[in-house]
């Protein structure tokens, strides 16, 4: 059996010959990440019975196979690859294995419900979630930290530390002088205070790990004497359990957390739970209260607890332990809930006890020092391969451009421009007028561009009022401020861009368009028509305006009997239409008149009495050469007059 030693009493023989190990700066030569060589045959394999990514391994027949697919060798070469790393041996896989259980032995979790580590688990686990070790050179490979610090002892001596036993923010170099140190003794011993807190249970400790700087005297033996017993190093000073209900079973999770979630639970249960949480925190801030004395002289303070429940300890008002104490730590490795049956009173058989002894016992392995090389390469064998850093982008060159800022008079500019841009489109005449009167040469008069920050096409005041359909304002424009009907609509424009046009105008090309171009209805075209008539030494109407004729008040009388007449002749056509239909009715009844029988007086008698819905025989003659919908129509009006005579005769 291997002898244990304890973290704060190292012998001195071992402490003087130790030295720190660390993996990338061991290796005296950068080795290819690839798998170690295994024979040609088990890597060329391609047979049926084989398995690709352990390296080929050949099987002799289907069981062995099979067992291959279950074992922990294929399921780690498996969640190897996945994660860019290359597969293993076997026996470089064993020395993995044997590794971890001497650098996680007695740390697996034995919760009721919780079966035991994976070893495969844990491995894949500690390369993904581990923090990252520093690089002494580009390209060397990611090592990720461990929670044990490991020191060497030649020739084949090695002993493991947890890392939260040191000062936080330790560096590397300064673990073995931080190591001596914690040997010496100082007055009244190391103390801890352990707290854990789970499912209603809570269990603290106020624990001396080292011996008192008085107990390190030498004592003078009497031969005729027993030497006296030395003092156990860890020493319980204060122990405290107990429970209060506060999870419903089976189910996890606190109250307060559910009633966050869903809403507060209105049950007996629920109510039992609520009661227990408070009685739980204010049970473990009085405990906290009572030890103070001895938590203040505390070196390291370990407290396992969920988030919720951690804020039992801290950040409170008049709280003993502050939220950012250098002290706080939490346990490295996984444990247990901290129950409080009645065996489990004494502290020695508690989890509490367990972990405190796992944090203070050194591990020890014996490895020469060829073995630590091939577990160290096999290990950085097992990594994953560095992903290639993308180059940044210079964002020097690609600068946004600022957005100009404006001046008050230039605001006030852009603002009068939109005003009047929206009053012609809205044919405001009367409005436009009076601003017109203020404002016409600030805006440069009726032929002034219209700006491109507005982002219009169109070009002039006249095109925007003929676009959008006002034949007053238009005429205004026209006549009154004499608008220039030849400028241009801005190049590009398109006839899918006339939003609604129906000018004559249909096949101008694209690249010369004028107001006239741009009026969506006759009457706003007929403005400008009858502006050419009138004034036609004003603009070149029929060229650049690109006016088709101009329309004077002959023409427009003109036109106007014209389309008088065309309706006119409409009228009396229909109305000859309708008389020879007349005729037409008439002369069939008349013949059809002439060769019906006259009804005899017991078929008169027959209709005089009552009949049956929808009337008789010649009823049925009626809707001959109707559609389906017509007939429908009627016999629906028929059905409404025979109820309206059943119900005359109810009433009567």
């Amino acid at each position: 059996m291997s002898q244990r030693y304890h973290v704060f009493s190292l012998p001195l023989e071992l402490l003087d010959t130790l030295t720190p190990r660390n993996l990338v700066t061991n290796q005296t030569t950068r080795r290819d990440p690839s798998p170690p060589a295994v024979a040609t045959k088990e890597q060329t394999s391609t047979s049926a019975r084989s398995c690709n990514v352990c390296l080929g391994t050949a099987f002799a027949d289907i069981d062995e196979q099979r067992s291959h697919f279950r074992s922990d060798w294929h399921r780690y070469n498996v969640k190897i690859r996945l994660k860019g790393g290359d597969p293993v041996s076997e026996s470089v896989f064993a020395q993995l294995v044997e590794g971890l259980e001497d650098s996680l032995s007695g740390s697996a979790s034995e919760d009721e419900s919780a079966e035991e580590s994976d070893a495969v688990d844990t491995l894949v686990t500690r390369i993904k979630r581990s923090a990252l070790s520093d690089i002494p050179e580009e390209g060397a490979p990611k090592v990720p930290a461990s929670a044990v610090i490991w020191f060497h002892s030649p020739p084949a001596t090695q002993i493991g530390i947890y890392r939260m036993l040191f000062p936080l923010e330790t560096p590397t170099a300064a673990y073995l002088s931080e190591l001596k140190e914690m040997q010496t003794p100082i007055e009244g011993g190391r103390k801890w205070a352990m707290f854990m807190v789970a499912g209603g249970h809570f269990a603290g400790a106020i624990v001396r790990v080292s011996r008192a700087a008085e107990e390190e005297v030498s004592v003078p033996v009497n031969a005729r004497k027993k030497p006296p017993k030395p003092k156990p190093e860890t020493i319980v000073m204060k122990h405290k359990t107990f429970h209060r209900y506060t999870t419903r079973r089976k189910q996890g999770g606190s109250q307060s957390i559910n009633d966050n979630s869903k809403g507060a639970a209105i049950s007996a249960g629920a109510m039992l739970r609520r009661y227990g949480e408070q009685a739980l925190r204010d049970d473990i801030r009085g405990l906290l209260q009572d030890w103070a004395e001895d938590i203040r002289e505390c070196e390291r303070i370990w407290i396992r607890a969920s988030v919720s429940n951690r804020r039992i300890f801290l950040d409170y008002e008049g709280c003993v332990i502050n939220k950012g104490d250098d002290r706080l730590r939490t346990f490295p490795f996984p444990t247990r809930r901290p129950v409080s049956l009645s065996v489990l009173r004494v502290l020695t058989q508690s989890e509490l006890s367990r972990c405190l002894l796992e944090l203070t016992q050194v591990k020890i392995s014996h490895y020469t020092e060829e073995d630590l090389r091939v577990q160290d390469e096999a290990f950085l064998a097992s990594l994953p391969k560095p992903k290639p850093q993308p180059t940044p982008v210079s964002t020097t060159d690609i600068a946004k451009p600022k957005p100009q800022r404006l001046t008050k008079a230039e605001e006030i500019y852009r603002e009068k421009w939109f005003r009047l841009l929206d009053m012609i489109t809205k044919g405001r005449l009367e409005p436009l007028k009076s601003f017109w009167e203020r404002e016409a040469e600030s805006i440069g008069g009726v032929n002034a561009a219209i700006p491109e920050w507005i982002g219009d096409r169109r070009v002039s005041l006249l095109q925007v009022a003929a676009q959008s359909g006002h034949e007053e304002i238009v005429r205004w424009l026209l006549y009154d401020l004499r608008a220039d009907p030849t400028i241009p609509v801005a190049a590009g424009w398109t006839k899918a861009e006339d939003a609604g046009g129906e000018s004559d105008t249909s096949d101008v090309p694209s690249s010369r368009r004028t107001a006239y171009d741009l009026a969506r209805s006759r009457a706003v075209r007929d403005v400008l028509r009858r502006c050419a008539a009138d004034h036609p030494d004003w603009w070149d109407w029929f060229g650049a305006a690109r006016v088709p004729s101009g329309l004077s008040k002959e023409k427009e009388e003109e036109r106007d009997d014209k389309r008088k007449q065309r309706r006119k002749g409409l009228k009396e056509r229909m109305r000859e239409r309708e008389a020879n239909e007349m005729s037409r009715s008439t002369a069939a009844e008349e013949a059809s008149g002439a060769t019906t029988p006259e009804p005899s007086k017991t078929q008169m008698e027959s209709h005089s009495g009552p009949q049956r819905l929808g009337g008789s025989s010649g009823a049925t003659d009626g809707v001959v050469g109707l559609t389906a919908e017509m007939k429908a129509k009627v016999e629906r009006e028929r059905r409404a007059r025979a109820a309206e005579a059943r119900l005359a005769l109810l009433r009567r």
